[in-house]
């Protein structure tokens, strides 16, 4: 019988195991979770408190430990093993105030403004 803990981080429920089990340690299993939450590899070492080369060698080690080749395979394996799981609570409430389906608003280049105005001054002219 394995000794399974879990932790919650970035959004992700994670389990982990002592060292040498079956189950990744609790500092590989959060860098997975950072990386599946779409953390960049400074902003893991930044919230954790830890190097960005530290981070950047226990992803390389996941990666091989699951014969991944990047990190979104590598997320997706560990999902399957059931190693990382997306906290469904959080998922739900921001649905519900309709976060979760935000649409970005499209910028106004300088050419749209140019075309504006141009459009604009054959207005006055033409009657």
């Amino acid at each position: 019988m394995q000794n399974t803990n879990s932790i919650e981080f970035a959004g992700w429920r994670c389990r982990y195991g002592k060292r040498g089990s079956n189950l990744p340690t609790a500092k590989q299993v959060t860098v997975l979770a950072g990386l599946a939450s779409g953390m960049t590899q400074k902003e893991i070492a930044r919230k954790r408190g830890i190097s960005p080369s530290t981070v950047k060698s226990t992803a390389e080690a996941m990666y091989c430990r699951l014969r991944a080749v990047r990190a979104t395979d590598a997320v997706s394996k560990a999902i399957r093993r059931g190693w990382i799981a997306p906290l469904v609570l959080v998922l739900l409430i921001s649905d519900m105030h309709h976060q979760a389906y935000r649409v970005r608003q499209p910028n106004r280049s300088r050419e749209t403004t140019t075309f504006v105005r141009i459009a604009r001054k054959f207005e006055g002219v033409i009657v």
